[in-house]
């Protein structure tokens, strides 16, 4: 007869070492809040700045990966400083992009066990042991957001930043996806959460799908222009 496994209490040293480190969380918020001030400090004086998302990766043959060195090209031959990951993949390709048509190229670097190796093409750089102080740079600082195709990482930044637009709690800037990578989750938005109306149809609104990086550029430029309220369809 197989035999039931029960469960069992940890040891008493077990919760004096649990108990240990959460008495050690407050010396914690020191370290966050100097993230913060230093990652502040640093951005606030990079200039206008356009948010690249992706994959870290996608490799330099990838037809997506030209696309993203395009769009770091493009974004710096207009003016703007684009912010990216540091990573490699999209992330790299953006950067370099920019930094080799003479533009600022900024990455919000992060330290985790596996992928994420700083792109040489930063002209500044930041490193962050948390995601939250370094996804409130992310958007804090931009002006529009592109997201290229990514995996887990790049659909939370995504989803993140169409709420705080939904939401209001960041200003209306534009965020754009770039690539057929994203007909089926558009499909899947429109076809199960606007239809059970888990969402609003303006919410939709909220972002605008481009097939390249020319496309995102324009609509960059035209809704910096003309105003997001006149350029969203």
């Amino acid at each position: 007869m197989k035999s039931i496994k029960r469960f069992t209490h940890p040891a008493k040293k077990d919760f004096a070492q649990i108990n240990d480190y959460t008495q050690e969380e407050t010396w914690r918020i020191f370290r966050i809040m100097a993230e913060f001030v230093e990652s502040f400090e640093t951005m606030s004086h990079q200039g206008p700045l356009v948010t690249v998302f992706g994959s870290a990766r996608t490799t330099p043959e990838s037809p997506l990966y030209h696309e993203a060195l395009m769009m770091g090209k493009l974004l710096a031959e207009n003016g703007y400083g684009v912010l990216t990951g540091g990573g490699g993949g999209i992330m790299g390709a953006a950067n370099k992009g920019a930094f080799e048509a003479g533009g600022a190229s900024i990455g919000l670097n992060i330290e985790l066990p596996a992928e994420q190796v700083p792109n040489e093409f930063q002209t500044t750089s930041l490193f962050f042991r948390y995601f939250f102080v370094r996804k409130v740079c992310f958007l804090k600082y931009s002006l529009g957001v592109v997201a290229f195709p990514g995996g887990f990482g790049t659909m939370d930044e995504f989803f993140e930043s169409l709420t705080l637009v939904q939401t209001e709690k960041i200003n209306r800037i534009p965020i754009v996806i770039v690539g057929d990578f994203w007909d089926g989750l558009v499909k899947y938005i429109e076809d199960n959460l606007l239809q059970q109306e888990t969402i609003s149809k303006d919410d939709l609104k909220l972002f605008k799908a481009v097939p390249d990086a020319q496309s995102a550029m324009d609509y960059l430029l035209e809704c910096h222009q003309f105003g997001l309220q006149h350029t969203v369809k």
